[in-house]
């Protein structure tokens, strides 16, 4: 048996629960157009990824549950409840969010269709690679979950979106193994994975970036204000942020990878605690 197979074998016995969390945000109150520390260029990013996460992570929980039938480990079946939960009441709370952007005067409903579609016809794919995009679109969220916690400007952001933000990190990285293990139960080769990642890595960013620049030619800041914040973001990064996606990129391409060979959680649970959601 090859080393991806056995670390699948062993992953479904090391999980912990999966808690279905349903908190409240108060979208309905004034949100300010750049929340994120007031820098138009990191808010934008962040609602660009939100653009994409309703139906995003539905295609996730759809890629999941199609290939429950053929999974025989009993110890897969909690797990996948708790993440499609999870991923359920993302989706639910981040469209809710898209009322704030349209209030604000952003105009996201022509770029809501164009990746409704993009869902539609990726829907399409066979089930195997479907499920290998969700396995690495979910390494993503998590090292973007990771990344968060620790983010001074996440800390200095609307209460609101601070909540939110730490919230769905802290539950990405609670299920961040469970497309992984369930990828690894029913179609466990290499080169399925490694597509499947490619796949999920120009979907995720080539459509967040889309939104990203979409929502930043319709602020119409000047552009020596925008490079300006730009060049102020990656002095305040420090180039934490490519490091850690660098990282997790060589980590995913190991043969022997698993999600849980790095533990986030004691951090987020507590960061999770910050902002009063249990």
């Amino acid at each position: 048996m090859g080393p991806a197979r056995t670390q699948a074998a062993q992953a479904p016995g090391s999980r912990h629960p999966i808690p279905i969390r349903s908190p409240r945000f108060g979208f309905e109150e004034p949100i300010p157009r750049h929340w994120l520390g007031g820098y138009a260029p990191a808010t934008h990013f962040f609602n660009g990824m939100n653009l994409v996460f309703p139906d995003g992570e539905r295609f996730f929980v759809r890629a999941v549950r199609d290939a429950q039938g053929a999974i025989a480990d009993p110890r897969l079946r909690d797990p996948i409840r708790g993440f499609a939960g999870q991923e359920g009441r993302h989706a639910h709370e981040h469209q809710r969010y898209f009322e704030v952007l349209r209030r604000q005067g952003y105009r996201i409903d022509g770029f809501l269709r164009r990746f409704a579609r993009f869902c539609a016809l990726i829907d399409r794919l066979p089930a195997p690679l479907r499920l290998a995009m969700t396995a690495g679109a979910e390494h993503y969220t998590a090292i973007f979950g990771a990344y968060v916690l620790d983010d001074p400007l996440v800390r200095a952001s609307h209460p609101t979106m601070e909540r939110l933000i730490v919230w769905h990190a802290t539950e990405e990285i609670e299920h961040k193994a469970v497309a992984f293990d369930v990828l690894q139960a029913t179609h466990p080769g290499y080169a399925l994975r490694m597509l499947g990642f490619l796949l999920a890595t120009l979907s995720l960013f080539g459509w967040t970036i889309a939104g990203a620049r979409m929502l930043m030619r319709q602020d119409r800041l000047p552009r020596p204000l925008r490079r300006a914040q730009a060049r102020e973001l990656r002095r305040l990064d420090g180039g934490r942020l490519p490091r850690r996606l660098g990282a997790g990129i060589l980590r995913y391409l190991r043969p022997c990878f698993h999600p849980n060979q790095t533990d986030e959680l004691a951090r987020a649970h507590a960061r999770l605690a910050e902002v009063g959601i249990g």
